[in-house]
């Protein structure tokens, strides 16, 4: 299927993308972080064109739904690894990696292994770590798709509350259109690799939202 994208995110807001299974948002936040190739048009963060940058090269940060620790390292050292991936941490960035830790109120669990972590202390190291590389933009795609609807809630207060401290530029793929509102976010919904609304959440998950997202909106009910 091919996919076309044409959206701009404001800097330091938050952007929900929502839309049915296979309509393209795993692949946005891809392009967006360079782990894939856009065939044609450009991909522009901050001003600067980054459309055939390395992932390495931008300005971004990206969690990911199994949060990718390493089961033989502690939380500190996890964290690390988005600082330095060998691990050979001077002082500063031993602070920051304290820092971030504190943020996200993992404080006196520095040595704690993943195994002795909840799922949503998990999703707290994986957050760390995409701080302490100190880039403005954080991709979340389904980042806490597997937690329970308290602990989702308190990560997503998590995220506002330190987009709300970095000025950060968030961008979130979610199933749950509940969480945009609860953000006060933006909201792009795809639908067959495309752009179909954007705006809003509070406008678009309004009774005047366009066809497609009333459907997919009522589907989304239907299910739970």
């Amino acid at each position: 299927m091919a996919m076309h994208f044409d959206v701009i995110i404001e800097p330091s807001t938050i952007t929900a993308i929502i839309g049915p299974s296979g309509a393209g948002k795993s692949t946005l936040l891809n392009l967006i972080a360079g782990f894939e190739t856009a065939k044609s048009g450009r991909i522009v963060i901050a001003g600067a064109d980054v459309t055939h940058a390395a992932p390495s090269e931008r300005p971004v940060s990206m969690v990911f739904q199994d949060n990718n620790l390493f089961a033989h390292l502690d939380v500190a050292a996890n964290v690390g690894l988005g600082r330095k991936p060998n691990l050979r941490l001077d002082e500063t960035d031993k602070v920051a990696v304290a820092e971030a830790i504190g943020k996200v109120g993992l404080s006196g669990k520095e040595h704690r292994k993943p195994e002795a972590l909840s799922g949503g202390e998990r999703q707290r190291v994986a957050i760390a770590r995409a701080l302490v590389r100190n880039r403005p933009v954080l991709l979340l795609d389904e980042a806490f798709a597997s937690l329970g609807p308290a602990l989702r809630h308190e990560m997503l207060d998590l995220v506002g509350d330190l987009q709300e401290e970095t000025g950060m530029t968030v961008v979130m793929v979610t199933h749950h259109p509940g969480d945009a509102l609860r953000l006060r976010s933006g909201l792009v919904f795809l639908d067959n690799g495309k752009i179909v609304a954007s705006g809003l959440a509070a406008d678009l998950l309004s009774t005047n939202a366009p066809t497609l997202l009333r459907k997919y909106l009522g589907a989304e009910e239907s299910e739970l």
